[in-house]
């Protein structure tokens, strides 16, 4: 059955619900989430959002540093726009209910981090994420014209080949008409139309075997664009966080913050020696690629299976009052990381690339926006600037919905939609082989398109991925669809679009690094 709605918002994080609350109020929103409506990447951001808020820092010193670390590939427009219109956007989350951290003065507590030259990072506790999650939740609950459809998955986007008017990828008269979305209780597919449709899905983490991201962050509204054949970029730059908590067997890893380091907290070999000091002067403040390459080095030199953050030479109270969280987590495996050094390995966190988008979140398909990790702005570059990614969902959130407002009656309703065609599927009756596609597929990319990468290795993951493709396509077309099989297929597009993407990068850069071209390409630095 067919359901229009004004506003389609696919994903519930910082993106989706605050382009929800902003069009809510001149249309009515149906908001898709796959599990609960608050279990989101926004919800596991740990640092905080960076903002310029106080002198001496300024709007020239906060772009300056997100263009030092985005390695020469960002787009130093939107840079700046980002920039200077967080103070407004941090603004509306305090009317919206989020809490930040104060100074006994009644100021924000402002953190540092890697690659930022100032103390700029808005944070509550060392759970920012989850207080905004939880901010918007709540406001988003409340309000009459947004109805959630929480553990609703979405299967693919609504566009004219569905009705059989071929499209060629990247053509210019792509229409999205809304999507095909699995109640995965009842495990009926729903037709929604939209006059607009928004993904705001998230990241890619779990197309790695060790991530940060929780289990739904497998890619979906990206690779959902790309087989509508809309424009994806920079897929090649997966950003691994430097230090997740060593701990065999759990998954997703826990994040230890950076805004440990930032304060104070120093790297360290198992040795007891601090090793940063020789890949940067910046030393366990440098940007997040420069300090996940030097602990992969270190762990290949030395054979260790995890580096040592070393807090014990802080003060004590102060440790468990700044990072509730990571002490109360540390604790419950063993762990006094006021007393003994935490063990760290780095972990797949962030996608810097994504869908295209231009500065108001407009797409390469007509009536289809999108925002939050899912997409390539321009602002992160080769390399995400610490906390400038919930900066970025906010901005893009805010605009998308700004110019959403202004056009959304201008489209009406396609309704010869035609509904899912399941014909020929059975019951599944080899889920198991989903299960271990998966793992599979982790272990590629992981062993293959990590950190440090070769074009030998590239290959050989792009054969291997080209016979799992091959199986779950398979599998797809003659299986009832399900979450699973759905988020397969999804993770399959997103390792193509990443080993593709790195395979044509032919220099090193930023998160992109491999041995065969070690060096950054001086003719691309002057193009950006």
């Amino acid at each position: 059955m067919n359901q229009t709605v004004d506003f389609l918002v696919l994903g519930s994080g910082l993106a989706g619900l605050s382009f929800a609350l902003k069009v809510a109020d001149s249309g009515k929103v149906f908001v898709v989430s796959k599990t609960s409506l608050d279990e989101t990447n926004t919800r596991y951001a740990q640092g905080g959002i960076a903002a310029v808020t106080y002198k001496p820092d300024t709007f020239d010193k906060h772009v300056s540093d997100t263009l030092v670390a985005g390695a020469g590939l960002c787009d130093r427009s939107v840079v700046e726009m980002v920039v200077r219109e967080a103070p407004e956007r941090i603004q509306e989350l305090l009317r919206w209910g989020t809490h930040f951290d104060r100074t006994a003065q009644g100021g924000f507590d402002l953190a540092k981090e890697g690659g930022h030259s100032e103390h700029r990072i808005l944070h509550h506790k060392d759970s920012t994420g989850y207080e905004i999650q939880r901010a918007l939740t709540e406001k988003a609950r409340a309000h009459p014209n947004i109805t959630m459809l929480e553990h609703h998955f979405a299967m693919d986007l609504v566009t004219q080949h569905h009705m059989g008017v071929p499209t060629m990828r990247h053509q210019n008269d792509i229409q999205c008409y809304g999507a095909y979305v699995l109640d995965t209780r009842t495990n009926l597919i729903l037709t929604l139309l939209a006059r607009l449709t928004y993904v705001a899905t998230g990241g890619v983490g779990n197309v790695y075997q060790t991530t940060t991201n929780p289990t739904i962050a497998t890619g979906d509204g990206i690779a959902m664009v790309y087989r509508a054949n809309g424009v994806v970029e920079n897929m090649e730059f997966v950003q691994f966080h430097p230090t997740s908590l060593y701990n065999p067997g759990e998954r997703p890893s826990f994040l230890i913050t950076e805004a440990l380091r930032g304060h104070g907290a120093v790297l360290r070999g198992q040795d007891g020696k601090e090793f940063m000091h020789k890949y940067d002067s910046r030393g366990s403040l440098a940007p997040r690629d420069i300090v996940a390459r030097a602990i992969d080095s270190e762990l290949k030199h030395t054979g260790h299976d995890f580096v040592l953050l070393d807090a014990t030479h802080l003060e004590a109270e102060d440790l468990r009052a700044h990072f509730p969280n990571i002490n109360q987590k540390c604790l419950s495996i063993g762990i006094d990381f006021t007393r003994v050094p935490i063990p760290v390995v780095p972990a797949a966190h962030y996608l810097c690339g994504g869908i295209k988008v231009n500065e108001h979140g407009r797409t390469s398909i007509n009536r289809l926006f999108a925002g939050g990790e899912c997409t390539s702005t321009g602002l992160h570059g080769a390399n995400r600037l610490a906390s400038n990614s919930l900066l970025e969902a906010l901005v893009f959130a805010h605009r998308s919905a700004v110019q959403a407002k202004a056009i959304f009656e201008n489209f009406d309703f396609q309704t010869d939609i035609p509904a899912w065609n399941d014909e020929g599927t059975s019951n599944n009756e080899e889920m198991i082989l989903i299960t271990q596609e998966f793992k599979e597929l982790q272990q590629i990319m992981s062993n293959y398109v990590g950190i440090v990468r070769s074009n030998l290795r590239l290959k050989r993951a792009f054969d291997r991925l080209e016979i799992i493709y091959r199986e779950t396509e398979d599998l797809y077309e003659k299986s009832v669809p399900t979450q699973n099989i759905g988020e397969l297929r999804n993770a399959v597009n997103i390792a193509y679009l990443v080993i593709k993407m790195a395979r044509r990068r032919r220099e090193s850069r930023g998160l992109h690094h491999t041995v065969d071209y070690p060096k950054q390409n001086p003719v691309i630095e002057r193009l950006h």
